[in-house]
């Protein structure tokens, strides 16, 4: 089919090489504008820009998509469907109405739970068993639209957001694939979103990620896997802020934010329920260690206490 595609980070690019790979012609790539990244702040281009460079794919980057000559543009295109991955601008209705068999969007949770811009971390926070993609049809709503195809995935017990996020992205990139061959020959089957399951996945923010000892040590563990690898978990010893790449929960008691252990296999503290045990830190300028390594230039003892 000729699609125009839309999408920006990483999980779009898989979405993108997918279609490539399966022989549909892209009319038309739409990604952000470059944006400054890295400590020298040098503007850098998506990875959906730099993978339709290297196939010589048409570009457009329109800051909003409100303009008449941005939609002449999308027009001018003449594609059946726009495929949507994670693209970072809402879609006007004037834009939805463009291409004729309508705007496909990949979501990367099972709609109608967890709509919105942090799908992947919040069923991880959630204790949930599954997660999945979910090829939608797109409308004005935040997510609102006719499901087409749903593929779930099973959360393991260790995975991290990053871990979740790479088999989301590759089954995104099949799950669009089987939606458009169905749709090419008229076989998809729009089926409506049951409103009273809907769930919010609000944005995550870098707030979010400092741990509060009060809490049970199995929605602590759950934040370390969800944060990981933004906006990563931290915690705070004697004022000095550590940032949480690993930990799994104990059930040892103490008061919370107690350290009751210190050995080889980690760093014990009690949590509201239970206790997490710190596996791998790092702090302000140093590098992500496990705590056998980390410990001997910053000792702690067993008997004191994390910061409130």
């Amino acid at each position: 089919m000729r699609l125009i595609f839309a999408g920006t980070p990483a999980f779009a690019a898989q979405a993108l090489d997918a279609l490539i790979g399966a022989g549909h012609e892209i009319a038309l790539v739409l990604t952000q504008p470059d944006r400054p990244a890295g400590r020298g702040m040098n503007l850098a281009m998506s990875p959906v820009k730099q993978l339709a460079q290297k196939h010589g794919l048409s570009v457009l980057q329109p800051a909003r998509l409100n303009d008449a000559e941005v939609r002449a543009q999308l027009a001018v295109a003449a594609a059946e469907v726009m495929v949507v991955a994670a693209y970072g601008l809402i879609l006007p209705r004037a834009v939805l109405d463009i291409p004729p068999r309508g705007c496909l969007n990949i979501h990367a949770s099972l709609l109608p739970r967890w709509r919105g811009a942090a799908p992947i971390q919040r069923a991880i926070l959630a204790g949930d068993a599954e997660t999945g993609i979910t090829i939608m049809q797109m409308d004005e709503g935040l997510d609102t639209g006719a499901m087409l195809l749903k593929l779930p995935v099973p959360i393991g017990a260790e995975d991290t957001a990053q871990t979740l996020h790479d088999k989301l992205a590759v089954l995104g990139g099949e799950a669009i694939v089987a939606a458009l061959a169905q749709l090419q020959y008229g076989a998809l089957d729009e089926q409506p979103q049951d409103e009273s399951l809907a769930t919010y996945a609000a944005k995550l923010s870098k707030a979010e990620g400092r741990l509060d000892w009060r809490r049970p040590a199995c929605e602590l563990a759950r934040a370390v896997r969800a944060y990981n690898p933004f906006p990563v978990a931290q915690v705070a010893y004697r004022g000095v802020v550590w940032r949480v790449w690993q930990a799994e929960m104990s059930g040892a008691r103490g008061a919370p934010g107690e350290i009751l252990c210190v050995d080889k296999e980690g760093l014990l503290v009690a949590c509201g329920e239970g206790a997490l045990l710190l596996r791998e830190v790092q702090k302000a300028g140093g590098k992500r260690l496990p705590l056998a390594q980390f410990l001997p230039g910053n000792p702690v003892k067993a008997g004191e206490y994390f910061d409130a």
